[in-house]
């Protein structure tokens, strides 16, 4: 038998429509499987909390795994943010491997069960209606945005959501990134190599509600590249209710979104996800839940994670000049679903575009895992893990630090005001608000 694949890893579609996906005697049977694998190997141990917790439970057994009582496999669920790194960067024996091992979905696959059982927490599946909440919050965003800061608030939101009053939380625009879309279309360059070009722009929940800044200066980047957008926001991709186990739920959000979508990708346009959190689900997640359906097919095969985008820009027909140099230097954190789209550091290799680029690449999980990070019994491990990307973008000394996930970036400065206020930068940017700084398209 081999130690190790040596093929690219394979995944195979979800059979989340079959009985057997939630008998969680035979999800219980697989993950005894997979936690004697993970046992004799540890390679994982430094990724995320669930492997320690896993060992752990197995070094207090009297008989290794054999002896780890089964209702503690629920430690190792919980912990599980489904960053996918384990299954694209460190096992060796993933499928194709005989031993087909997918940590990330056989965590799933029991939550999956769990929810279906009625077990799960219906606070958290309160938290995860982004649509709901984004639009009600983008109504009376500064009262939503007051309440995220004050203590009082905080304290009684952690009492009935459980979310960590210590958290940082993203704020919320009144002006969401479709009506700014509406509002303001910039100048597309026709002198620009790349001209002829037309993408749509999916704003995800995130950029929509809580960060515009981050799809406008997208829009102006590309403008100024000579492509012409369109700002689409249909649905959110489901991630939140993907993390839950609400599979049946991504398949109606792949349904409408791919629906809305895909008359674009027939008139020759790509498709841009503005957070690599979402570009992962509909190249990837999508497909292996609706394997049968061509639009979701199609949709993958248009998608392209916004900093990849730019990159093959560059690559293909060059960029348009005007780029110039930020003084002060860059950190820029690489998140882990945009290295769990298998593409390279992409938004390092477009940062490295910019004249002079004084640029630290940091490829380490920032801790924060979604919603995950926020709540009352993570927030403290969420910091531990992401310590280590704290203490490098400080070592580094930039002026900027930057993440492809816009929440990680802000716990990646929450972590660093921890180790040294005073050196903290003020906010975290996203990777393409930084190449919009350096051709003069934003402050």
């Amino acid at each position: 038998m081999r130690e190790g694949s040596l093929e690219p890893p394979v995944r195979h579609p979800l059979a989340w429509q079959d009985a057997d996906f939630y008998d969680m005697a035979k999800i219980e049977a697989e993950m005894h499987r997979v936690f004697d694998i993970c046992h004799g190997c540890r390679r994982c141990f430094n990724l995320c909390d669930s492997f320690p917790r896993l060992f752990d439970l197995v070094d207090a057994s009297p008989d290794e795994v054999a002896g780890v009582k089964t209702e503690d496999y629920k430690q190792v669920v919980d912990a599980c943010t489904l960053c996918d790194l384990c299954f694209m960067t460190k096992c060796p024996y993933v499928p194709p491997h005989e031993w087909a091992v997918d940590f990330p979905h056989l965590m799933l696959r029991y939550r999956a069960a769990e929810l279906k059982a009625g077990k799960a927490d219906k606070i958290v599946g309160q938290l995860t209606e982004t649509d709901r909440n984004g639009k009600a919050a983008a109504l009376a965003a500064p009262i939503a945005n007051f309440a995220n800061e004050n203590g009082l608030a905080r304290a009684a939101l952690e009492q009935v959501a459980g979310i960590d009053r210590e958290a940082k939380l993203p704020k919320f625009n009144g002006r969401t990134l479709v009506l700014r879309a509406m509002e303001e279309k910039p100048e597309v360059n026709t002198k620009a190599p790349a001209y002829g070009r037309k993408a749509v722009l999916y704003a995800t929940c995130f950029v929509n509600y809580n960060n515009p800044e981050i799809g406008m200066a997208a829009r102006a980047v590309l403008a100024q590249n000579g492509v012409e957008t369109e700002v689409v926001y249909p649905r959110c991709c489901g991630m939140p209710q993907f993390e839950r186990g609400d599979i049946a739920r991504v398949a109606e959000h792949a349904e409408t979104v791919s629906t809305a979508l895909l008359p674009y990708v027939e008139q020759g346009y790509d498709i841009i996800a503005l957070v690599p959190s979402c570009a992962l689900m509909l190249k990837f997640e999508w497909p292996l839940i609706l394997p049968n359906d061509a639009k979701v097919k199609t949709l993958s095969s248009a998608t392209f994670d916004v900093s990849e985008y730019v990159v093959d820009i560059a690559r293909r027909e060059g960029l348009a000049p005007g780029l110039v140099a930020l003084p002060g230097g860059m950190a820029v954190h690489i998140a882990c679903h945009a290295r769990a789209q298998n593409m390279g550091q992409k938004a390092a290799e477009m940062l490295k575009l910019i004249p002079n680029a004084d640029l630290a690449v940091i490829e380490r999980c920032s801790g924060h895992g979604g919603s995950w990070g926020v709540m009352k019994g993570n927030f403290a491990t969420a910091l531990k893990v992401g310590r280590p990307v704290a203490k490098q973008a400080l070592a580094s000394g930039k002026m900027f630090v930057a993440s492809e996930c816009p929440l990680a970036g802000d716990h990646i400065i929450q972590g660093m005001e921890r180790l040294d206020g005073a050196a903290a930068p003020e906010h975290a940017w996203h990777p393409i608000q930084l190449f919009a700084r350096a051709y003069g398209l934003s402050s």
